[in-house]
């Protein structure tokens, strides 16, 4: 046996712990990088040292969390002030919404954008923020936002029901993955009754699951083949030529993935070979029951990469946490090695330690640091933090 070591950025095992079954070395071990050391165990003849592979970073990728931090203060901050009976909030109140410490990090919104927040009161009244006039204007256009995108969310959420191995998934779970969804937070009240023929609760085992009302085949089409479809049509000539591998490993099929490899990395030609007939290799749709394959199947294994394609797919950053990925193991019958999967497959998911936990992308939704499409919300979201006069705020290429 030989041991290959891979270098990860820090902290992503601490959230995928369950699909770590290889030795990890301590914490103590990390250098400055950020990066970790994580030792795989490997059959071989001979006793060759192993070659130490890298997990190359995506700084734009990583750039995008750290872009997060002050509209995401902002936007809650709306929110808050929007949920007042009087649509403002005493300063005094502001620690019991957010707490001690985030307290003074809403306080320096405050004060940073008056474009956007006013303070009122003074000597013998207490002093309240509330949204300016500007700001007031741009937030009650949330509501037609949300009007569009009330389709778009049953549409994904039915496909993601689709998705589950048993046509369910436990309302907790859908609740940790609720704001990537796009959900509003009262959507078993505001949504879920609206559509009885297709959601139903059921109580499986002690716990409350949403189940799918009614299959629709029509939904069972995953976002890479409409991709794939889309870009058949624009590609259309008078004639046909043989289908090649490219040295960026991308390849013109119906079952090929679209790969985006970081700038360090240079596969060689052995590695675009095997990369080619991977990409050829045809396998079951995700939309197919998970119990139906053998997990040793080369075939149901590239059906997984398919299924957390298809599962960032639909939220509307395309993106969740490793904590978030891991809560769907048992319903999308997810390999318990989920972290080798996402490393092997670095050109399709991109692992970042930036911010508070470890976040899987999904690297062909962005051009750089910008989500190419967006929905209605998201496209909400920009305009009212727009007002700050931020200049990195991008339009998409499209909405959804």
């Amino acid at each position: 046996m030989r041991r290959n070591s891979i270098l990860l950025p820090f902290p992503t095992y601490r959230h995928l712990r369950s699909s770590l079954h290889d030795k990890v070395w301590d914490a103590n071990l990390f250098g400055k990088s950020g990066f970790m050391w994580v030792q795989i165990m490997h059959k071989t003849s001979g006793g060759r040292r192993p070659k130490k592979k890298v997990y190359h970073r995506v700084h734009e990728l990583d750039k995008v969390m750290d872009l997060q931090k002050k509209p995401s203060v902002i936007l809650k901050l709306k929110s808050i002030i929007q949920s007042q009976k009087n649509q403002s909030l005493l300063l005094r109140d502001l620690e019991k919404e957010v707490g001690f410490i985030q307290k003074w990090n809403f306080i320096a919104v405050i004060e940073k954008y008056p474009s956007i927040f006013h303070v009122s009161g003074g000597h013998k009244t207490p002093p309240a923020v509330m949204l300016n006039r500007k700001a007031e204007k741009v937030a009650a256009e949330e509501a037609a936002a949300n009007e569009l995108m009330e389709p778009i969310l049953v549409k994904n959420l039915r496909k993601l029901l689709m998705l589950s191995v048993d046509c369910r998934l436990p309302l907790e779970t859908i609740d940790f993955i609720q704001p990537e969804l796009g959900l509003p937070s009262d959507f078993k009240k505001s949504l879920l009754p609206k559509f009885p023929e297709f959601f139903c609760v059921k109580d499986v085992h002690g716990r409350s699951h949403l189940e799918l009302g009614n299959w629709d085949s029509s939904l069972a089409i995953t976002a890479r083949e409409e991709r794939w479809l889309h870009e058949r049509i624009l590609n259309t000539s008078g004639h046909s030529k043989r289908p090649r591998i490219s040295k960026d490993g991308n390849f013109p099929g119906p079952f090929a993935f679209h790969l985006k490899f970081p700038v360090g990395f240079r596969p060689n030609m052995s590695y675009l070979q095997e990369l080619e007939k991977w990409q050829k290799m045809e396998f079951p749709s995700p939309y197919l029951n998970a119990k139906r394959f053998e997990v040793s199947d080369p075939k149901a294994r590239k059906r997984v990469v398919a299924v957390l394609h298809e599962l960032l797919s639909l939220t509307m950053e395309k993106r969740l946490t490793s904590a978030q990925l891991d809560a769907f193991h048992s319903e999308l019958r997810l390999p318990a090695r989920l972290l080798l999967c996402l490393i092997k497959h670095h050109g399709i998911f991109y692992i970042t330690n930036k911010g508070a936990r470890s976040t899987v992308f999904l690297k062909e939704a962005y051009d750089g640091s910008r989500l190419v499409d967006k929905c209605p919300l998201l496209m909400f979201r920009d305009k009212f933090v727009a007002l700050t006069g931020r200049r990195d705020i991008e339009p998409s290429s499209h909405a959804i």
